[in-house]
């Protein structure tokens, strides 16, 4: 890939007309829950994924350090060929997508595309809701972004959005004690706060991509008829209406049915950890940044 300097000095990636493969972005592992569907439901795309593993978690960091950091692992899948990339993270679509669609692509390439994965799970609440009372659990970083209240409220002024920050749910899951009897106390107690602070919500949004793998327990303590949006089957659904909607984006997306792994940490770490996601032993390599 041949890089230009714009009028500003910074690096301006020459467009490439040659198809490339779909980029998925994730700051850690939740983003193979997102893959996992998007492969499911466009079986035929070929898909780069890339985890900066290396300085996960991305919660706990400022709006700017988050920014930096997603926009240098966009800049890697652009290099390598992506035409479309896709932050399968909730942080990095909260914290950094709207800059770097605004900002960075017009001056990157203006004809390539960053989506996030907010918006797709926000565009499904105005169905599924019936009290207009929605619940959402997420990490610290997402809460605090107020992303998802915002965007529901751009769409369905009328819902209202109770928030719950669970801190804890992600190491539950990257240490491999989700299914653990001691991750049913966390668990309750974060469901039964959020449900506590707002006894008409009718949906919970899971606004995490690590969450899926917490959803049996997560049922155990919400009661029947409250809807649970797990972000996966939303996001994959929207991306193929995405490409029907967009077929000059389609051509510039090969399909070969192949997924490859990068990670910025070792080969070692990320084998073991990303076959808890994906139910299955993959291929890695690993890269620097």
């Amino acid at each position: 890939m041949l890089k230009s300097q714009d009028n500003r000095g910074k690096d301006k990636i020459v467009l490439s007309p040659k198809p490339g493969p779909i980029g998925v972005f994730d700051s850690g592992y939740g983003g193979l829950t997102i893959l996992k569907h998007i492969r499911r439901e466009m079986p035929e795309y070929d898909f780069l994924y890339l985890g900066d593993n290396a300085r996960t978690p991305y919660g706990t960091r400022s709006f700017q350090v988050v920014y930096e950091f997603t926009l240098q692992c966009v800049t890697k899948l652009f290099e390598m060929g992506c035409n479309l990339v896709i932050l399968a993270c909730n942080t990095a679509s909260a914290k950094a997508l709207r800059t770097i669609q605004q900002i960075d692509l017009p001056r990157l390439d203006a004809t390539r595309r960053v989506l996030g994965i907010i918006r797709p799970t926000v565009e499904s609440i105005g169905e599924l809701t019936n009290t207009r009372h929605v619940g959402l659990l997420a990490t610290p970083g997402t809460v605090k972004s107020l992303s998802y209240p915002l965007e529901i409220n751009k769409l369905f002024p009328d819902i209202t959005v109770t928030s719950e920050s669970c801190p804890i749910w992600v190491p539950l899951v990257e240490t491999g004690e989700s299914q653990s009897e001691g991750a049913d106390y966390f668990i309750k107690h974060h469901v039964e706060n959020l449900l506590a602070k707002d006894s008409l919500i009718d949906t919970i949004i899971l606004g995490c991509t690590h969450y899926p793998l917490l959803l049996d327990k997560i049922r155990k303590y919400v009661p029947e008829g409250i809807n649970i949006i797990s972000q996966g089957e939303y996001v994959a659904a929207s991306l193929k209406d995405y490409m029907v909607r967009h077929p000059e984006m389609d051509m510039r997306c090969t399909k070969g049915a192949s997924c490859r792994y990068y990670t910025t940490e070792s080969v070692e770490t990320f084998l073991p950890n990303a076959s808890i996601f994906l139910n299955s032993v993959v291929d890695a390599e690993s890269l620097s940044l």
